[in-house]
């Protein structure tokens, strides 16, 4: 008999444009969260129990989604069987209509899973656009999908050097922002990878203006409370010639998050959480 209760792990999209960030808006809020939908969609499945996601990596307003994870349980009414994981994909995304949110995998994974705390890895990738004059110059396809910078020239070299210094394992004090969390988060993390490419509009073949586009990608197993746009700041700002590749240095030692310069931070809607990746049979899988 498949009457018990079953936890899924459930990989999803989102763009972030008009949502209060990924975790849950309490009830008076009248910008909602991309968790309140999730949770939604599930209740619109009949559970028996009470329905809540544990969501394994927050992003907040504006920032997008192309691979973020969380876990949940699920018992279904009358002691019916439980979802095949390709039927409740399905089914949640027929709940999710309208909205700009997608499930793109699921998993029955063990009662004890927790999607947070057994990540491995997650990683970012900021996009950047060089050349927008105007922000009508944007294509619509890529309009609150990256930041637009009037300067076309970047010295990319300077900040190849300054990403370098990031990665491994340091104390990220100065690159984070301050919240309630603060006090009990470890501000030593371990950077596997920071690195500049060219990217690409996503009409790139139907659009012939001189924009370029960048991608920064971080790698780690987890960030600080706006880490990666303090980052993505200041290496902007070493391709700008306003900061030198010294000046990252000397903020990262400094260790102070009072020491980061005002209005230097990223703003959101360049940044897309592309991958948490988890270890499964030996192996480290990873879903986008």
């Amino acid at each position: 008999m498949h009457n018990g209760r079953v936890r899924y792990l459930i990989f999803f999209q989102y763009l972030g444009t008009k949502y209060s960030g990924v975790m849950k808006a309490p009830p008076h809020q009248a910008v909602k969260g991309v968790q309140n939908y999730l949770e939604d969609a599930v209740r619109s499945l009949r559970p028996v129990n009470e329905v809540s996601l544990s969501i394994s990596s927050r992003t907040d307003t504006g920032v997008h989604a192309l691979g973020n994870s969380a876990h949940f349980d699920l018992q279904r009414q009358n002691g019916k069987p439980p979802f095949a994981e390709e039927v409740l994909v399905d089914a949640l995304n027929f709940h999710l209509r309208p909205e700009p949110i997608r499930i793109t995998r699921a998993y029955r994974v063990p009662g004890g899973f927790h999607a947070r705390f057994r990540a491995v890895s997650r990683t970012y990738v900021y996009r950047l656009a060089t050349g927008v004059t105007h922000h009508s110059c944007m294509p619509l396809t890529d309009a609150n999908l990256c930041w637009g910078l009037r300067h076309i020239d970047l010295d990319v070299g300077a900040m190849r050097d300054a990403a370098s210094l990031l990665v491994g394992t340091h104390n990220f004090s100065s690159f984070r922002a301050l919240n309630s969390e603060t006090p009990f988060k470890d501000p030593v993390k371990t950077l596997e990878k920071v690195g500049l490419e060219l990217g690409d509009a996503f009409v790139h073949k139907h659009f012939h203006r001189d924009i370029q586009f960048w991608e920064l990608t971080f790698k780690s197993r987890s960030f600080l409370y706006k880490q990666v746009r303090r980052m993505t700041g200041a290496l902007v700002a070493v391709g700008q010639g306003q900061m030198s590749v010294s000046g990252v240095k000397e903020l990262l030692e400094a260790q102070d998050s009072q020491a980061y310069p005002h209005n230097l931070t990223s703003p959101p809607e360049g940044l897309f959480l592309t991958r948490v990746e988890y270890h499964r049979s030996g192996k480290t899988s990873q879903c986008v």
